[in-house]
């Protein structure tokens, strides 16, 4: 008897409970989660002007009108005051378009949000001057004769030293017989430099990926270490094109237009 009873007791029992479970999993989805979103952010065309400045100004040596793009890609993320909930992080998972991060790899702990942005600026002020290092000990050109000038506002980070360096490249030199480095194609990338030349990781390439896409480029640079991260979500019509240095992007730019042998993943 005592058995039938327990038996006849218990799905009461687990309804009671499942009531503390649920009101859980209720408090889990409504409370803001340590994470930040990421989503394919802007382009912009090193080659080009931003609100109406060239990006990129010499002096002291001779430059060249160009044809094509080499468009520098950004990643979007949440601000550092935007609750993150239970919905938002299962919505970016089931999306190709977006990236949840750890909170605090995107805002440091401790720092103030005006440090961050105040390094963030730093960051790219300082991957200008390496590509201009890198992109004049690459064409042979002495620094103390031949000024480089680069401007793009609000964006920080060093993740477009690479395409900077190869926009400098492009105005002084193009392919190194007078044609465009690009071959006219809109050229996307990502990559930090240093200023011997060496690409590093950034991070987010996958959505960048998509960003240059979305903004007409064909091909995508990316630095080598993430190449597989790259060809992971890598939109239709799409060229993604592994680099480890300065060279060997000049390299497989020149190789797209003469039809040589192009690095692949």
């Amino acid at each position: 008897m005592l058995s039938r009873l327990a038996r006849l007791s218990r799905p009461r029992a687990l309804t009671l409970a499942a009531l503390p479970v649920a009101a859980l999993l209720g408090t889990v989805a409504f409370a803001p989660l340590p994470f930040s979103l990421a989503q394919p952010g802007s382009t912009a065309d090193v080659l080009g002007s931003d609100k109406g400045t060239p990006v990129i100004t010499v002096t002291g040596a001779p430059t060249r009108k160009t044809k094509g793009e080499l468009r520098m890609v950004t990643i979007l993320a949440t601000g550092p005051k935007v609750d993150v909930r239970l919905g938002d992080v299962v919505d970016a998972w089931l999306r190709g378009d977006r990236a949840v991060m750890p909170h605090d790899s995107v805002y440091p702990k401790g720092k103030s949000d005006a440090e961050v942005e105040k390094k963030n600026l730093k960051d790219m002020a300082d991957s200008q001057v390496d590509a201009v290092d890198a992109a004049l000990g690459h064409l042979d050109l002495d620094p103390a004769k031949v000024k480089v000038e680069l401007h793009l506002a609000d964006i920080g980070g060093p993740s477009a030293g690479l395409l900077f360096a190869l926009g400098i490249i492009d105005k002084l030199d193009g392919d190194g017989a007078g044609g465009d480095l690009t071959g006219g194609r809109s050229i996307a990338g990502t990559g930090t430099i240093a200023p011997d030349g060496k690409v590093g990781a950034v991070g987010g390439v996958s959505l960048k990926t998509q960003a240059a896409a979305r903004d007409g480029a064909t091909v995508f640079l990316v630095p080598k270490d993430e190449c597989a991260q790259a060809e992971a979500e890598r939109p239709k019509g799409l060229r993604i094109v592994p680099v480890s240095d300065l060279d060997g992007a000049v390299k497989a730019l020149r190789a797209l237009e003469t039809g040589g042998k192009v690095p692949s993943c």
